[in-house]
């Protein structure tokens, strides 16, 4: 289980979470972070509505790093240490603690944290360059691989299955191992110029090495991951963040699969056969009897 999630305290706003979360990230980018302080920084965006609120030593132990990290982390962002940070976020999004009054068990809770992570996808859609950009490289790649190990095959498998109803060569790469390298260079022989990466956590150190391998074969990397701030980020050439949720034993993906689905409709916006292949599609499930609807 990712993160401090369980049990965590119900903010009085889920739109003032989402604003808080993307002014954060607003914050950290731009800034070269040890994989110690992304963890700091991905806490933080995890935890916007109450972050302001932390102590240094209750930012660490929520983050599992130490005290000095954290202050080695707000230098890093250009402040004199975490008070001055923890001052500046005060003022520049002002936000009520939450209050857990136990008016939602663990199960509603975990619900609501994913509605909250649903809300800050959607703001960071407000600007849909970077998705429209992921979209044309998508489309562009003849064959297009899509990876996703362990926790994110199933991410994979996904967009995988849809998008082969449109593209016209999706290759699904699922299992890690010497393989995986081969099927990349298979892919870049074949005309491939771009791949799509999902990765969440646990981040799998097989998956930034296969993006490493993968750019330095001459592929674009897409990755759709859990925080700008994930493992995989110096890796892509495009990074779209979409939360997961840490309320229950097992991380939660709503947000990671809804994005998928705003990258294939921006892949189909860009292949101009792409309703045809879906009408041709339908008729033939039609003739099939492939539904029972």
């Amino acid at each position: 289980m990712q993160g401090n999630g369980r049990g965590t305290a119900e903010t009085s706003s889920s739109e003032g979470v989402s604003g808080a979360a993307a002014r954060l990230q607003k914050l950290f980018e731009g800034h070269r972070l040890t994989p110690t302080q992304r963890r700091i920084a991905h806490c933080m965006v995890r935890q916007a509505g109450d972050a302001p609120f932390y102590s240094s030593v209750e930012l660490a132990e929520l983050a599992g790093v130490s005290q000095p990290s954290v202050t080695r982390f707000a230098v890093a962002l250009g402040f004199d240490g975490y008070p001055a940070l923890r001052r500046h976020l005060r003022e520049v999004a002002p936000t009520e603690q939450g209050a857990d009054d136990g008016s939602y068990n663990e199960y509603q809770q975990a619900v609501h944290a994913e509605i909250d992570n649903l809300r800050h996808l959607a703001a960071l859609l407000a600007d849909p360059a970077p998705v429209a950009e992921a979209g044309r490289l998508l489309a562009r790649s003849r064959p297009l691989p899509v990876l996703g190990l362990r926790a994110a095959s199933a991410q994979a498998a996904g967009f995988t299955y849809f998008a082969r109803k449109v593209h016209p060569d999706v290759r699904l790469l699922d299992e890690g191992g010497t393989m995986l390298a081969d099927r990349v260079d298979a892919a870049v022989r074949a005309g491939g110029t771009a791949l799509l990466c999902f990765a969440l956590p646990r981040h799998p150190r097989e998956v930034v090495e296969a993006l490493e391998y993968a750019r330095g074969a001459g592929l674009r990397v897409v990755t759709v991951a859990d925080s700008a701030f994930a493992p995989v980020a110096h890796h892509s050439d495009l990074l779209l963040p979409a939360a997961v949720g840490t309320g229950l034993a097992f991380d939660t993906a709503c947000a990671p699969m809804l994005l998928g689905r705003v990258l294939l409709e921006a892949m189909c916006d860009e292949l101009p056969d792409a309703q045809a292949r879906l009408e041709e599609f339908d008729a033939r499930a039609t003739e099939r009897g492939l539904f029972a609807e």
